[in-house]
């Protein structure tokens, strides 16, 4: 299957700028003439898609593992050193605003929506010079797309974020503060609006991967359930907006297209060689084979010792810090579940001959398809698949949206059965977030799936009171849905922004 070589791509003038406000990651753009052709833009856009690639030591989805998965209840890594930022992540530590991974998410989110804006101003400037009305339109909502998408995320993870619509100098990113978390999303949903009333459905060749008009409404559907969810946290992501029935319409559209469909097999869904297969309705690409579009995230869940004996390169979580599948999550597996063998590594032989105790997700990992380093897998990364699709259709009935319980018990009992097991009747919100946490486990959705229904605070305290052996977590509060403002961040101009509370 041809790939979007969208990772392969990358410009000088997107990279500067890196340790300052890290607003801007570029000066002033198009007075060296470069957005000059078309092929120019779709460069410029490619270089947007290229934010989710690997940088600064890891890729994007590497976040996800670091920021959402091990602040769950999948995963206890409470780390017997402690060093490693997904160790203060888990344990809810108040200090982790001078984290790494926190500055980075800032950062790389911030970079990545600045060449979106060079994009969208380049294209109010010049788009004559494409030559094709049509293709600048596209060009235009795959960036609005993308800085949407950025945002999103941001929002889930910091609350209130600077708000920055077009390109600007580093001095002038000094005098922005934190817009209210109601002007963000404003800008989100215009954005995706757009996006999804003008980019196509579908793409052939070597445009796959690039963003269509499904993938829009199927991440404003997520925006659409996120505003909704009960505001527990003042500056938090969640509105109490009531928006289950606009959420509604976004999935129907996308069920309706016919375009997408579970497959029969769990594990084919995640195979190196069936790529783009029905599941996927979006998909950040990657390349392997040592060209430089390859990705890391694989390697933020495997044990270190896993890859000392079956992967040709080292990397992976140390055995003081690894990211441990937690007790609770493997408890709530009925027998004969058949997607725990395609989810989890329960054991292994080390290097001495050894049973290892290993319990990490291996659900990307295929020993037999690894690259030439751990920054080298090839495997595409999910940002929806259908059957999140139809889960969250059943979400927005049981939250009072259209449809039936006859419905949500099917969309349940549909991947109850390729996993195995028995139907279920009288789906609750209780047992559709169990079995979503079962279909979706590492593939990072469980925090949002707690903060979106307003559960996170209770689960997770529940999940500490039985799993935390170590004594090592602290209690869950509303302060912990987001996360603090980075500490380089607030040190860049004194007064400029403020930190959230509890950090």
């Amino acid at each position: 299957m041809q790939k979007l070589l969208i990772l392969l791509l990358t410009f000088c003038w997107f990279s500067a700028c890196e340790d300052d406000l890290n607003l801007t990651p570029i000066s002033e753009v198009g007075s060296n003439g470069f957005f000059s052709s078309a092929g120019d833009f779709q460069q410029a856009v490619s270089g947007v898609y290229a934010s989710l690639g690997v940088s600064g030591g890891g890729d994007y989805p590497a976040l996800y593992v670091i920021l959402d998965e091990s602040r769950s209840d999948n995963i206890y890594s409470p780390g017997d050193a402690g060093v490693r930022d997904w160790n203060a992540i888990n344990n809810f530590e108040p200090t982790i605003a001078t984290l790494g991974t926190v500055d980075r998410a800032w950062n790389l989110n911030f970079n990545a929506i600045m060449r979106a804006n060079t994009v969208l101003d380049q294209l109010a400037e010049n788009a004559g010079v494409i030559g094709d009305a049509d293709l600048a339109t596209r060009f235009e909502a795959e960036a609005k797309f993308l800085r949407a998408f950025f945002y999103f995320d941001l929002v889930k993870w910091y609350g209130r974020v600077p708000l920055i619509e077009t390109f600007v100098s580093p001095d002038e990113a000094l005098e922005i503060a934190r817009a209210p978390v109601e002007d963000v999303y404003a800008l989100i949903l215009s954005d995706l609006e757009f996006a999804m009333n003008n980019l196509p459905d579908s793409y052939s060749g070597s445009d796959r991967g690039r963003a269509t008009s499904l993938a829009a409404k199927a991440i404003l559907a997520r925006v659409y359930l996120t505003r909704s969810g009960p505001q527990l946290h003042p500056d938090g992501p969640c509105l109490a907006s009531g928006e289950y029935d606009m959420a509604a319409s976004m999935l129907d559209d996308i069920i309706n297209s016919n375009q997408f469909a579970m497959l029969d097999d769990y594990g084919a869904i995640f195979s190196y060689t069936n790529e783009g297969n029905s599941e996927i309705v979006w998909d950040v690409q990657f390349i392997g084979g040592g060209v430089g579009a390859g990705g890391y995230y694989p390697t933020e869940y495997y044990d270190e010792g896993w890859a000392r004996v079956y992967l040709p390169f080292p990397g992976g979580n140390p055995g003081d810090g690894a990211k441990r599948i937690s007790e609770d999550l493997l408890n709530s597996y009925p027998e004969g579940d058949l997607r725990v063998e395609h989810t989890f590594k329960l054991n292994y032989i080390n290097d001495n001959g050894e049973e290892v105790d290993a319990q990490f997700f291996d659900k990307y990992t295929d020993e037999d398809m690894a690259g030439g380093d751990r920054f080298d897998w090839s495997l595409n990364y999910p940002i929806m698949r259908y059957t999140d699709v139809l889960l969250l259709r059943a979400e927005c009935t049981l939250q009072g949206a259209s449809g039936s319980q006859s419905d949500v018990d099917e969309a349940v009992n549909a991947v109850r059965r390729r996993a195995g097991l028995d139907d279920v009747s009288n789906v609750n919100l209780d047992m559709l977030l169990e079995e979503r946490r079962r279909e979706f486990a590492g593939e990072n959705l469980r925090w949002d799936d707690l903060v979106r229904t307003g559960t996170v605070i209770d689960v997770m305290n529940a999940f500490i009171a039985t799993e935390d052996v170590n004594n090592k977590m602290q209690t869950v509060t509303v302060d912990d849905i987001i996360y603090p403002v980075p500490q380089q961040q607030l040190d860049v101009k004194q007064g400029l922004y403020e930190q959230n509370p509890g950090y």
